[in-house]
Order: structure tokens, then C-alpha cells, then sequence
């Protein structure tokens, strides 16, 4: 099956993809500013660049995307009909580097917390913003 969009449009929708400060990320952080708790933002000397460190807490957010790490049994995550064999491979990388960084932060104790993009979409969202104070509790 052919694209539906040229290549030079295909590139352009694909460079505006971003990998920080998305839309799901900037939800969680505003929500976290504004419970009072400060944190640092993609610490590159961390497995895995996570997207939010709450040092006082020794505990890292990931902000996953359901398509780009692969979400399973969720609605988002469509593999595309084009390339199929070049996403599939893309995604389980993408899901094995996941792994990789969980295991280290593990290994060094750090608790990791894990949000979804579709658990911020409306009829979640605050389910999902209560449950992630909770866990800074536990």
C-alpha cells in the first residue's frame, strides 16, 4: 500500500513530532508544580532520559506515548499500514530500551512510575493525576 502523503510532506509530519514537552508530559507537569512538588526534566546522566525526576522522592515518570513504546491492547496503538516491518522493528527497540532503563533505575532503587498518554485523555485524566499523587505517599 502506497503512502497517502508525498515524501516531502510525509518528512514534514514526521519533524513535527516532538520527544519533550508534549502535550501528555506538560499535563503532568502542571499537575505536579501545582500539588507543590518540584522535579528535574529529561536527566540525561539517568538510564533512559527520564521525563520527570523527583529527586526528593527517588522516583522517576516516564511519559509514554501508546504508539512509540507499543502499548499493548490499547487504541492508540495502531501499527501503520505502510512499513509495517520498519514500525514493528522501531517499536519493539523502542520497548526494549524501555525495559533496559527500567532495570537500571530498579537496580539503583529509583521507583519508577510509568503514565500512559491515554490514561491523561478526559475521561481518565483525574483518576489518573490522584492516583500518581498517591503513589509519592506509598
Amino acid at each position: 500500500m502506497a503512502d497517502v502523503h508525498t515524501k516531502e510532506q510525509r518528512s514534514y509530519n514526521m519533524s513535527r513530532i516532538k520527544g519533550k514537552d508534549t502535550k501528555p508530559e506538560m499535563l503532568v507537569r502542571r499537575f505536579l508544580h501545582a500539588q507543590g512538588l518540584r522535579y528535574k526534566l529529561h536527566d540525561k546522566t539517568l538510564p533512559g532520559k527520564p521525563d520527570i525526576v523527583l529527586p526528593k522522592y527517588k522516583t522517576v515518570v516516564f511519559v509514554h506515548g501508546c504508539f512509540w513504546h507499543g502499548h499493548k491492547n490499547c487504541r492508540y496503538f495502531v501499527i501503520p499500514k505502510t512499513r509495517t516491518e520498519w514500525w514493528v522493528e522501531k517499536i519493539a527497540i523502542n520497548t526494549a530500551n524501555d525495559a533496559k532503563a527500567i532495570a537500571a533505575l530498579k537496580k539503583n532503587q529509583w521507583k519508577i512510575i510509568t503514565i500512559w498518554e491515554c490514561a491523561l485523555k478526559p475521561p481518565r485524566l483525574d483518576k489518573t493525576l490522584r492516583s500518581l499523587l498517591k503513589k509519592f505517599s506509598q
